[in-house]
Parts: C-alpha cells; structure tokens; sequence
C-alpha cells in the first residue's frame, strides 16, 4: 500500500494548504431581493442588459471603417475607438474573428469584416465540407462550439468529431487570442459563455458579441424562473468582473415577445449585447 506524505508542518501549526483547482461553477450574484421572486430578479436582469456601462463607444462597424454611425438598428456590432486596438489590428490586417452559429444563412457582418481585413472563421455544423474557404480571409468550418468535449468513448468511436469547446478549438488551430467572438447559439449561448468564464478563455478576447435568448431557460439550464434569470445575471456580472463591459444592447422586435414562456415585462426573446475587454492589448 502507498501512502500519502503527511504533512508535518501543517499539522504542528494548524494550517492547511489547498492547491487551487479549476472552477466548476461561476459565484452566484446575491438574490435581487428579499422574496427572491422572479419580478425581482427579471427586473434587475433586464435593466442590467439595457444599460451600458462606463463607456460610450463612439467609433462602432458598419460596412466600413470611417463611421460615426446610429447603432439603433444595428445587432451586431464591434468598437473601433482607438483605445481598444481593434480599428489598429483591421488597419493592419491583424485582426480575428471567430463566428459561432447553427445554421444561419445570413453572412453580411462575417463578410463585411473580412472585406474590412480580419480573419474571419466561420463554426457551424451545417456546412458541407470540414472547411471550406471563401474568399482571401473568410473560412468556413463544420464544427459546432460547444461547452463540453466529446466523451473519451466516443471521440474514440469518432475520432473527427465536429463538436468542441472553444478552448479546445483555439488550441488546435493554433490560435492564441481571438479579437471579436460572434456567437448566435439558439440559447445554448448561456452554457458556453459559463465554459469560457470557467476556463479563462475570455482572457483571449477582445470583443464578445452574443445574441441572448430569454423565452426558456437554454440548454442544461434548469431551476425556478428566478434561479435561472440569477443564473443569467450572474454570468454575464462574471464578465465585467474579468473588465469586460457592455456598450451596445439590440432589443430585436421582431421575435416574439417572451421572458421564461410568459408575456410580461415588455421584454423581448432575443437581445444581441456587445461588450469590450478593457484590459485588452
């Protein structure tokens, strides 16, 4: 039998020493309230995603660079103040964007970046062949972003796989930041933004752009109406923890207008929110 090394010096004084481990679940926001309803905690949800924080972007995409554009009606849109670099990194033909779909047809911000000169990667699981590339600097890829691996067992049933998690996609491409993450997931975007904040990926991005859907819970996502819109919250109180902060929310009006299945505080299904990484370089 092998045992394990006392340690004696922790037990002469009392003191215990714990390695730090990876995080398995993000820090939950206190309840909005004291009843911990769900008015409570819709209310202080929805005034969270409609409100920019501390910036004002004044610089904002369009179909080209030279902008002081009206973002009202705009989703999906990207900062281009000097401050933050990414105007710099296009200008310079250094910048990447990685979009994450299910099988959207609608490629117009993909194609106006690459035309502007990033490096776009296009993931979505529809696409006909394993990768497929475009134009001079848009690739298609048939992989789907997940928040979890395959299984050991079955990846090695199915050693090509299509799906992975971010992390696991950046590594094998080989690719160390990512200056704008798109990501329109059909409500499995809550799951994968907790992964990213788990594993420290934010760290390697720039700018997150991520459609929102508030009409049920989302994939693997379950509890009360309230615990799940503190779910909510709680996540994205995890980004502005690691600096990122929000400086555009698109209501989009023409979905249908549903918080949790119920036809209630004015709230739309689908929010597109754009944030910035303030510490990025």
């Amino acid at each position: 039998m092998v045992r394990e090394p006392i340690n004696v010096w922790g037990l002469l004084t009392g003191w215990t020493f714990l390695t730090e481990g990876p995080r398995w679940r993000i820090d939950l926001q206190p309840w909005a309230g004291p009843t911990q309803s769900l008015d409570e905690e819709a209310l202080r949800f929805l005034r969270y995603i409609s409100t920019t924080q501390v910036i004002a972007c004044d610089h904002v995409n369009t179909d080209s660079l030279a902008t002081n554009s009206s973002p009202a009606k705009k989703p999906w849109l990207v900062c281009l103040d000097d401050r933050f670099g990414l105007a710099h990194q296009i200008r310079n033909k250094q910048c990447r964007l990685y979009s994450l779909g299910l099988g959207s047809d609608d490629t117009h911000f993909e194609v106006s970046m690459a035309n502007n000169g990033c490096e776009v990667h296009r993931f979505d699981p529809s696409v006909k062949s394993a990768h497929i590339l475009e134009s001079q600097r848009l690739w298609h890829h048939r992989l789907s972003i997940d928040w979890r691996d395959p299984h050991p067992a079955v990846a090695a049933q199915k050693p090509h796989s299509n799906t992975r998690k971010l992390g696991t996609i950046l590594n094998e491409f080989g690719h160390h930041k990512i200056d704008i993450l798109k990501a329109d997931l059909e409500s499995a975007e809550w799951k994968v933004l907790e992964n990213l904040i788990l594993e420290d990926v934010l760290e390697q991005i720039g700018q997150l752009i991520f459609e929102i859907h508030l009409h049920w819970p989302g994939f693997e996502v379950s509890g009360s109406d309230s615990s799940v819109v503190r779910f909510w919250y709680s996540l994205l109180k995890e980004l502005e923890l690691k600096d990122f902060r929000l400086f555009h929310s698109y209501k989009d009006l023409s979905k249908p207008q549903l918080f949790l299945k119920k036809d209630i505080f004015n709230a739309s299904s689908c929010y597109t929110l754009s944030w910035v990484n303030t510490r990025w370089k």
